[in-house]
């Protein structure tokens, strides 16, 4: 059965086409046949929706004379029943005009915008991947973290040190894995080290940084879809500068810049704390007491005697006090390694020996067997700390 193609014959050239001759300006002969072609279709669109709108209110009018027709005497209403044959006709010569405009538009040619329909379509919008049923503990979250600063610290620092929200909008598209709770965390902390370090200005931009990450993450939570995907969103609303959408961003970098210089506070204070620890325990005697405490805790005479290091003004004044007193503050001077009992020479007992003859004011050839004043190392002050 042979096939017939004598439908493809009547197509209006495209506005494209090229085949003209040399002397005619294609450009300016294929814009005057669009605008042509344009010009015909909206007239054609505007003649048939006039007509239809015309032909509906004549179908109302046909409806309402026949509902009145059945309320009244026909042989004594003629007035009426002409009225609706008039209708009648005029009804015939619409549909007349109807189908002459479908011949109209049947012979028209066809061209790229009518030589083809969609027959049917369909539409298909990916679901986001729901959340891991089964959140990470603190050592993985801890790990993952490590990994990935390992493996991104230096696109972490240059997204960080980015002024133009044009450059963080193209370097976050290229790179488009750093948009992620990793990256925030690592900007947080990198501006609380700037905080203890002094460098208020730089921890500043960086914090400017962190927010705009935050807000990332704060938009995908909000739409539930991947942060990758609001990053054109975000920085499309931030460069418009509305003056609300500003101002929340504006007062959590306030916030968020306070929240900074705390943090350092505690982290110097516990930096002081550690520092302080380590040297009390390096301080301590071999009784395990700190001789910075014991001397503040001895009595002014015998505070005198161990900052002259006058052994005779000591046994002078130990000979005075009570003789329990004096062996429990001479007990805590050799724990703390304030007093080295006989130069530090003889066991355990000669130590318990030396402690009673010095709570007695002294023993016979005590020049022989002078005590033994270690060094009290001075505290040292915040500023050396830091």
């Amino acid at each position: 059965m042979p096939i017939d193609y004598s439908k493809w014959n009547n197509i209006e050239i495209s506005d494209d086409e090229d085949d003209q001759h040399p002397n005619i300006d294609t450009a300016s002969l294929n814009k005057w046949r669009h605008e042509a072609r344009v010009q015909r279709e909206a007239e054609s669109k505007a003649e048939k929706q006039k007509l239809t709108k015309e032909h509906t209110e004549h179908q109302q009018k046909m409806t309402a004379m026949r509902e009145k027709l059945k309320e009244v005497d026909i042989s004594k209403d003629t007035k009426t029943a002409a009225q609706l044959k008039e209708l009648e006709k005029q009804e015939e010569e619409f549909k007349k005009k109807e189908e002459e405009l479908r011949k109209k538009e049947k012979a028209t040619p066809w061209n790229i915008d009518s030589l083809c329909t969609d027959g049917k379509s369909k539409t298909l919008i990916n679901k986001a991947k729901p959340a891991d049923s089964k959140p990470l503990t603190e050592d993985e979250k801890l790990e993952r973290q490590q990994e990935f600063t390992k493996k991104n610290r230096d696109l972490l620092k240059k997204f960080g040190m980015m002024k133009k929200y044009d450059d963080s909008e193209r370097f976050l598209t290229e790179h488009s894995h750093l948009t992620c709770e990793e990256t925030a965390n690592y900007l947080v902390l990198w501006s609380i080290d700037l905080a203890c370090e002094g460098k208020n200005d730089l921890m500043a931009h960086i914090a400017h940084q962190t927010i705009v990450m935050q807000f990332i993450l704060e938009l995908s939570k909000t739409l539930k879809v991947d942060p990758r995907g609001c990053v054109k969103a975000f920085f499309s609303r931030i460069k418009q500068a509305e003056k609300q959408y500003m101002d929340a961003f504006n007062d959590e970098l306030s916030a968020f810049k306070e929240r900074v210089h705390e943090r350092a506070e505690v982290r110097l204070e516990n930096a002081r704390k550690e520092v302080e620890e380590e040297e009390r325990q390096a301080r301590l005697g071999p009784g395990g007491l700190d001789p910075i405490e014991v001397m503040e805790s001895l009595p002014e005479e015998m505070q005198a005697c161990f900052e002259a290091k006058d052994i005779g003004l000591l046994q002078e004044v130990v000979a005075k006090m009570d003789p329990k007193e004096a062996q429990y503050h001479i007990k805590r001077c050799v724990d703390s390694g304030m007093w080295v009992p006989g130069g530090g020479v003889g066991g355990d007992d000669d130590d318990e020996t030396e402690q009673d003859e010095a709570a007695s004011g002294g023993a016979e050839g005590g020049d022989d067997e002078e005590g033994v004043y270690e060094t009290i190392p001075p505290k040292k002050s915040l500023e050396e700390v830091d």
